[in-house]
């Protein structure tokens, strides 16, 4: 029986009442496992008493500053039966306007007011304020319900790097993969910077407390801030997305850092370079670094297990137990080993869904098999290789190019730091390959180019290369290639 994640703090909180549930990196404030639990019942019960009931959707709006006050609002809601919205303060005044028109939350519990937030008729509560304290009901002793597995925990807004985001329904279920209980509170340290808001940060909820770590969050990622936390606290694991590893092994500390402590590092949501993989390991004093791969319209599908590098280098492992995956041809056939093609992927796990989207849903959702999307290759030992987006493939003068495999050609010069590659319009060939790459070394683009030949067919180098002081990313870390892409296409000539 699958152990959800409220019924879960309640018994870790009665086992380990003074254990850390989790710890903000920034000013070092905690929160114990006790005080978590009667701090979001007494939440709970103060939503319900202002008319907060089964399945209503609750936006959670509070940024990375405050961990802490997230994770007890977010299982508050769970606890009073409501569903929650995470969403990202980063939005924008017309992009948070159009989410919560589609998400027609009945309250919003937020950071800071804003007109777009009064607008959307729910009532606005700010974390922190009277009206907050006044919600907060002084009584935090179990309400005696749980919701169901199959009851509606979130609605999960996805990134939005390629169109408009759409809300993607989790239930219960789905969020809890196991039922195991730790024996004793170890105390050691899992370090993230996923913002909880994200799938990937919201999935390390109550994931090191399953195996009895204490969570160490850090707010606003950077490379610096992150390498002084793991030399200052110690953590033994850490979870990272690739954008961040890229940031973390172009900073010029990395070299000389003292990360020993690190036993194993998670690294997750995206592809990444082989060559970032290697400078990264090296540098790690001889932790795991394990590659996953996952979804917001799945949650994890594949991990690499410990041990295993090599010539799997790259890979995001093997499918999780009770997952299985395929790679599809254009036909919807399966394709064999080696061969590129879309992921499909299916899993005893709670089927999710598209938010009022009947039609997306069966697009994406077919016969049980979610179609991901994603670009990728199943190798004869069964680990699966993501090369790049369907959406995102370049069809350059007839040649089929997948921009991942070029970014991961270009991580391989030493000179190089981030890079996107994307297709841009072009009136001879219909799409042309444009590159964007942050430096760590001196090269020319000229250079580059030589480098990339040696290595790619021809017709796979780009011809537009630009040199930029960073890359813009959503606050998952993706690369937002349609800004880039836009940008390139006002500037040319």
């Amino acid at each position: 029986m699958t152990l959800l994640q409220p019924d879960l703090l309640a018994r870790l909180a009665g086992a380990f009442p003074a254990g850390v549930a989790w710890r903000n990196a920034a000013d070092g404030s905690e929160l114990t496992l006790a005080a978590w639990h009667r701090r979001s019942n007494g939440l709970a019960r103060g939503l319900g008493s202002h008319g907060i009931q089964g399945g209503d959707r609750v936006a959670l709006l509070v940024g990375s500053d405050q961990p802490l006050e997230w994770l007890v609002s977010y299982m508050a809601i769970h606890k009073a039966g409501a569903v929650t919205v995470p969403l990202s303060p980063r939005l924008g005044p017309g992009e948070l306007a159009k989410t919560l028109r589609h998400a027609r939350p009945s309250m919003i519990l937020c950071d800071e007011a804003r007109p777009e937030l009064t607008a959307s008729g729910a009532a606005v509560v700010a974390v922190g304020s009277p009206a907050w304290e006044d919600l907060c009901s002084s009584d935090g002793t179990d309400l005696g319900t749980s919701p169901g597995p199959g009851d509606v925990a979130d609605i999960m807004y996805t990134s939005g790097t390629t169109g408009d985001p759409k809300g993607v329904v989790v239930r219960h279920e789905g969020l809890s993969s196991t039922d195991r209980v730790p024996t004793a509170w170890s105390g050691l340290g899992f370090l993230t910077s996923s913002p909880f808001s994200t799938t990937s940060g919201s999935l390390l909820v109550c994931g090191p407390m399953r195996g009895g770590l204490t969570g160490c969050f850090l707010p606003r990622f950077d490379a610096g801030r992150w390498i002084d936390t793991v030399e200052r606290d110690r953590p033994v694991a850490a979870f990272l997305v690739p954008a961040m590893v890229e940031l973390i092994v172009a900073s010029a500390r990395f070299a000389t850092a003292d990360l020993d402590s690190l036993m194993v590092v998670n690294i997750g949501s995206a592809p990444i370079a082989a060559a970032t993989l290697r400078r990264f390991g090296r540098g790690l004093g001889g932790a795991e670094v394990l590659c996953g791969y996952g979804m917001t319209e799945f949650g994890a599908v594949t991990a690499v297990p410990i041990g295993d590098s090599g010539r799997h280098l790259g890979s995001v492992g093997l499918p999780l137990p009770g997952v299985e995956v395929r790679i599809l041809g254009d036909d919807g056939s399966p394709r064999g080993a080696g061969e590129v093609g879309q992921v499909a992927v299916r899993g005893s796990r709670s089927e999710r869904s598209y938010l009022e989207d009947a039609g997306a849903t069966a697009r994406t959702w077919v016969d049980g098999w979610l179609h991901t999307g994603d670009l990728g290759a199943l190798d004869g030992d069964g680990r699966l290789w993501i090369v790049g987006r369907q959406k995102e493939m370049i069809i350059r003068g007839g040649h089929n190019i997948v921009p991942g495999e070029v970014e991961a050609a270009f991580f391989e010069h030493p000179a190089i730091a981030e890079a996107a590659v994307a297709g841009v319009p072009h009136d001879v060939l219909g799409e042309d390959i444009a590159a964007w790459v942050v430096l760590r070394d001196d090269v020319s683009v000229d250079g580059l180019r030589e480098f990339l030949l040696s290595r790619l067919a021809d017709y796979k180098v780009p011809r537009r290369i630009t040199v930029t002081d960073a890359l813009p990313r959503n606050e998952s870390g993706k690369v937002l290639k349609t800004r880039l892409v836009a940008d390139e296409i006002r500037s040319a000539p």
